[in-house]
């Protein structure tokens, strides 16, 4: 059985306080978009064969319960921490009718750029494994599980635009449909560490609601609806700076960063014929 994991947008970004545990509280608006890696999962059989002629790589969980390969980009660090392993695990924890399993994923979505791509892979295993052996979760019950993956986990259960606040763990639904437009997507290829990012903000109420700028005209998003990373981050390293520039410069409608970066988003009229010079190396995909 096969599943796209998609990524998300953070439309607008408030680091509002910090809390007794350490997380911060936090309000941002989690947008889909149809940037998606590839996600298999097939019964293992007895052999634990390697398919090694297509596979990148192939790492076996310590409880050899799952294999687990990956192609696209090189996912760095132990394999057994990925968040598909670990959902495989935490679903099996409950759940002995699950078999072993070979999960394969197909990496598109770039990593620690501020796109939940871990988080879309680890909530959409829940989902596949949910599906491929009849578990008969709910959706309540999936978001359950998803919340132990990580905070921005459960939103890839809704997968629907969603208002969130505390952790990002907290989600309402909402009306907001930009199918009239188009995305780029521009990462620069700049890895930022999360806590690094948080350790850069100083946090603050802010004096608008991102629930209540979401709903008006996308073109009187530009300077009401920000994302408090993106100053700091910009600062030490100016190439994010420039993107956004250069989105706009292209005619885009709304530019941001997503997340605590590095990726950046323009928001284009679908019929705008953008044309913009960026270095080779980055990573650049209009949806």
């Amino acid at each position: 059985m096969i599943s796209f994991p998609n990524c998300k947008i953070n439309l607008g970004l408030n680091i509002i306080r910090k809390r007794a545990d350490g997380y911060h509280d936090l309000e941002t608006v989690f947008y889909p978009v149809k940037l998606r890696d590839v996600l298999e999962v097939v019964p293992m059989d007895g052999r634990q064969e390697r398919i090694e002629n297509r596979l990148q790589s192939t790492v076996y969980s310590p409880q050899l319960t799952v294999s687990f390969s990956t192609t696209g980009l090189n996912i760095n660090g132990d394999q057994n921490n990925n968040l598909c392993i670990k959902a495989y695990h935490l679903l099996q924890k409950y759940f002995q009718s699950i078999p072993p399993i070979k999960m394969h994923l197909h990496k598109t979505i770039p990593m620690g750029a501020g796109l939940g791509g871990g988080s879309a892979d680890g909530a959409f295993t829940l989902k596949l494994l949910n599906d491929k052996f009849n578990l008969n979760l709910s959706t309540d019950q999936l978001v359950h599980y998803a919340l132990q993956l990580g905070s921005d986990c459960p939103f890839f259960i809704i997968n629907q635009p969603c208002f969130a606040n505390s952790r990002g763990e907290v989600l309402e639904k909402i009306s907001l449909d930009l199918s009239a437009y188009k995305f780029i997507i521009v990462n620069p290829g700049i890895h930022i560490s999360t806590a690094w990012a948080f350790a850069q903000i100083i946090p603050q109420q802010p004096a608008i609601s991102i629930k209540d700028i979401i709903h008006q005209p996308l073109n009187k998003w530009k300077g009401l609806l920000k994302n408090d990373f993106e100053a700091a981050l910009m600062k030490v390293y100016p190439s994010i700076q420039q993107i956004k520039e250069q989105l706009y410069n292209a005619g885009a409608v709304y530019v941001s960063m997503t997340g605590s970066g590095s990726t950046v988003f323009g928001i284009f009229e679908k019929d705008h014929t953008v044309k913009i010079n960026l270095p080779s190396e980055y990573f650049t995909q209009i949806l």
